[in-house]
């Protein structure tokens, strides 16, 4: 009976072997088809939209550009803020905001005024501000939210500017790192080159944010006589800001107190433990310039080859096996409608959660777990310190300017409905 069944499963013996011998021949074929192809096929979809882009806007040479309108580079830079470039486009932003501190002028008015330099005000300081852009950045040029954010914005600065303490060119020069640094990071760091089209787009938006806001561009070889379009504005901009840093950005204690605050900020969501790693790579993403007008450390070598490392991983694997962000994942981090207060939230938080509602998600969701192990405050904590209501964009900014400014927010609104209509700001 034990022969019959020996030589009975010889057989299948055989045969199983054969068929496992065979699998890997098999199956090779399939696999570097989808090592080779899956590849192809994320790069070609992470290309698509970009095509759309260019077949959808009628724009493809410079003479094209020249007659970009406002509404149309809004809706090509909100492709690239929340779809294309959503991580880096933010984080630009941000140390755009964080580079002004390496020019003295500005560093002591905010030192003098201690938003920047106290930690009680820090935090709000800095949420009230990236709040107040990316509600310019994210609602269309002719909102009623992107014009409050504009006046506000220009009140909140017309008595420091009035008394000759914010300076024209430093005024210039912030406005010139909020449209350059996007294009400086993402060219770098992300998977693709930013196109004309997009560049373009960029600096018509934040030219016609400059023009909402007042700020001059009389320093520019171009500002009597008039741009050409949105790229020739940001290569005038670009030469004048580096201009402008060989000449202001230099060591001073003041830079240096006022980024402490701003790096705190940057690594407050980090356990205590890795603020030393945060750091570093804060110091990492400096240039020489500005890194000695802050006197700050560079980072060691260790550090550069980490660092480096892990943003050419992410490069490519955003550009090779990540699909491109699909619409209902847009970045978004405000709610688009306001709630029965008329008050709109932030959707998450960086630092201190002011603004955000507290949400059954939003207090044990997983980014509250987390603020919790860290020991951080939660949407809700403390009362109404973090107004959890929300906020009114009218309202924005130091808690003694809350009420304030409501005749120069109707005047500058008047003003806007006359001729920020979304049309060309070049002709």
């Amino acid at each position: 009976m034990n022969n019959v069944t020996v030589r009975a499963a010889q057989p299948l013996s055989d045969a199983a072997k054969a068929i496992l011998d065979a699998a890997p021949r098999h199956w090779i074929p399939y696999a570097l088809g989808l090592l080779v192809g899956y590849p192809l096929l994320t790069s070609g979809l992470r290309y698509q939209r970009l095509r759309t882009l260019h077949k959808k806007y009628p724009y493809a040479t410079r003479a094209d550009m020249a007659k970009m309108t406002d509404d149309h580079a809004f809706e090509i830079q909100k492709s690239v803020a929340q779809l294309e470039f959503p991580f880096m486009f933010i984080k630009a932003l941000q140390f755009a905001l964080f580079r002004t501190y390496g020019i003295p002028t500005i560093s002591r008015l905010l030192t003098t005024t201690t938003q920047f330099s106290n930690p009680e005000t820090s935090l709000k300081r800095y949420t009230d501000t990236s709040a107040l852009i990316q509600e310019m950045v994210g609602n269309s040029p002719t909102s009623q939210r992107a014009y409050i954010s504009l006046a506000r914005t220009r009140f909140l600065h017309s008595g420091y500017r009035a008394s000759g303490k914010i300076l024209d060119d430093d005024m210039l020069y912030t406005l010139a790192l909020f449209a350059l640094q996007p294009i400086r990071f993402i060219n770098r760091f992300e998977w693709r080159q930013l196109s004309d089209l997009e560049r373009c787009a960029i600096g018509t938006f934040w030219k016609s944010v400059g023009d909402a806001l007042e700020i001059s561009y009389a320093k520019l070889p171009s500002g009597t006589a008039g741009f050409q379009d949105g790229i020739q504005w940001l290569d005038e901009l670009d030469a004048w800001s580096e201009m402008y840093e060989v000449q202001c950005m230099v060591p001073d204690a003041k830079n240096r107190e006022t980024a402490d605050q701003t790096t705190a900020i940057l690594v407050y969501m980090l356990p205590t433990a890795l603020h030393p790693v945060g750091l570093e790579f804060v110091s990492f993403m400096m240039d020489d310039r500005l890194r000695r007008a802050m006197l700050y450390d560079p980072p060691s070598s260790i550090a550069r080859v980490v660092f480096s490392s892990l943003l050419t991983i992410r490069k490519l694997f955003l550009r090779y096996l990540c699909p491109p962000r699909p619409y209902f994942l847009r970045y978004a981090s405000f709610t688009e409608e306001p709630d029965e207060n008329n008050r709109f939230f932030l959707t998450e938080w960086e630092a201190a959660p002011y603004y955000v509602k507290p949400t059954f998600w939003n207090r044990w969701g997983p980014m509250a777990w987390v603020t919790r192990m860290l020991g951080r405050p939660l949407p809700g904590d403390e009362g109404d310190k973090y107004y959890p209501h929300g906020y009114h964009i009218q309202d924005m900014g130091p808690r003694y300017f809350e009420g304030k400014g409501r005749k120069a927010l109707e005047e500058a609104m008047e003003e806007f409905k006359e001729y920020r209509t979304g049309k060309c700001p070049f002709h």
